[in-house]
């Protein structure tokens, strides 16, 4: 399991059982506009190479706290290091990150390649090897042969590539996202997720991508951050946050869920987590009225569990989605579309779970 070790006197990432060195630090950073918290205290740690992205509803921090550390805003107070050098003292132009913006922000009156090249220029890069750079800058991104075109006569897939490709011409230490695929329609967004994940691993540049999208969040990053009113709520792999949210506000707002209310039984033995006529072995370390969260997709129709009565039944292609009124609150079940009878709308039925497809929430024991 992925964990970011957050103070400032640890600078390891825990990987696998491996120990990697942090490369980018965010050491209790936090942003205040007048009488108001924006960012509170966020700290996280990201190994070179990584993919982040910072998840969460508008409002959260999360563009916010990009803007620190591409360096647009000043954080009130705390740091932000790159490879152990402090940032926050630095300008901008001389951090040495690439930035790909919501709305591109490509010149219209310069081609494809100028575009480019426009921070190359800045940075004074030899015209020879400019010219080369571009060019393969463009080539990575899908682009080869749009060298003279110019935005107007682009689609908005291609000033996509085309701002990544100026972003990662330059050689960035980070690449820093801000919502760049939210223009794109749902077909092609898809499309460029995809290509962008391939084109970071070729490249192994470390990324930090804000969006607001739990589909490309979990298809693009190594490790999701999701936050909630300037404060990170977990930090952990697609896979962890998805079926082990730390939170009600997470298991909430990452996709659909279930959450019961139950409780835990020590007066037998052994103690029984219960809710309504489901129960299973209680976990370690908590104990009383707890809540129980399962994804719609963990949940089966058996003999036993909790009773439910089907309330509503729709298909959607590859599986079908049940709404229902059990013993413990409203219930979502999805099933998979294997070409076997489903229950039909006011039939009652059981609904049933494995232990290890559940995330438990409340006070220690």
């Amino acid at each position: 399991m992925d964990q970011a070790l957050e103070s400032r006197s640890r600078t390891l990432i825990v990987r696998g059982g491996d120990s990697v060195m942090a490369y980018l630090e965010l050491d209790r950073v936090a942003k205040q506009f007048g009488a108001q918290t924006v960012v509170d205290d966020v700290s996280l740690s990201v190994g070179k190479g990584e993919f982040i992205s910072f998840l969460g509803p508008s409002g959260c921090g999360k563009t916010t706290t990009l803007q620190m550390i591409a360096g647009f805003l000043d954080p009130t107070r705390g740091a932000i290091r790159l490879e152990g050098k402090d940032l926050t003292a630095i300008h901008p132009a001389r951090r040495g990150l690439g930035i790909v913006f919501q709305s591109y922000a490509l010149f219209p009156h310069m081609t494809a390649a100028e575009n480019v090249a426009f921070g190359l220029e800045m940075r004074k890069v030899p015209r020879a090897e400019r010219a080369e750079r571009v060019r393969a800058a463009l080539a990575m991104v899908g682009l080869a042969g749009y060298e003279d075109r110019h935005p107007r006569r682009m689609s908005g897939g291609q000033q996509q590539r085309v701002a990544l490709a100026r972003a990662l011409v330059i050689k960035p230490s980070v690449l820093l996202l801000d919502e760049p695929l939210s223009n794109l329609d749902a077909k092609l967004r898809e499309e460029m997720q995809i290509e962008l994940r391939q084109i970071q691993r070729t490249i192994g540049t470390t990324t930090i991508l804000v969006t607001h999208d739990q589909n490309e969040a979990m298809s693009l990053s190594d490790r999701i951050v999701v936050m909630s009113q300037g404060k990170i709520e977990q930090i952990g792999t697609p896979q962890e946050t998805y079926e082990k949210p730390a939170s009600a506000f997470v298991s909430q707002f990452l996709g659909k869920t279930n959450d019961f209310a139950a409780t835990i039984d020590r007066a037998t033995a052994p103690a029984k987590l219960v809710a309504g006529s489901w129960s299973a072995p209680a976990p370690v370390g908590l104990s009383g009225p707890v809540t129980v969260s399962i994804r719609p997709e963990r949940i089966g129709f058996g003999d036993t569990g909790l009773s439910a009565k089907i309330v509503t039944r729709i298909f959607q292609g590859n599986h079908w989605l049940f709404q229902c009124d059990s013993e413990c609150g409203p219930a979502i079940v999805i099933r998979q579309n294997d070409g076997q009878s489903q229950p039909a709308e006011g039939e009652t039925v059981r609904l049933a779970w494995r232990p290890e497809d559940m995330s438990v929430r409340g006070a220690a024991a």
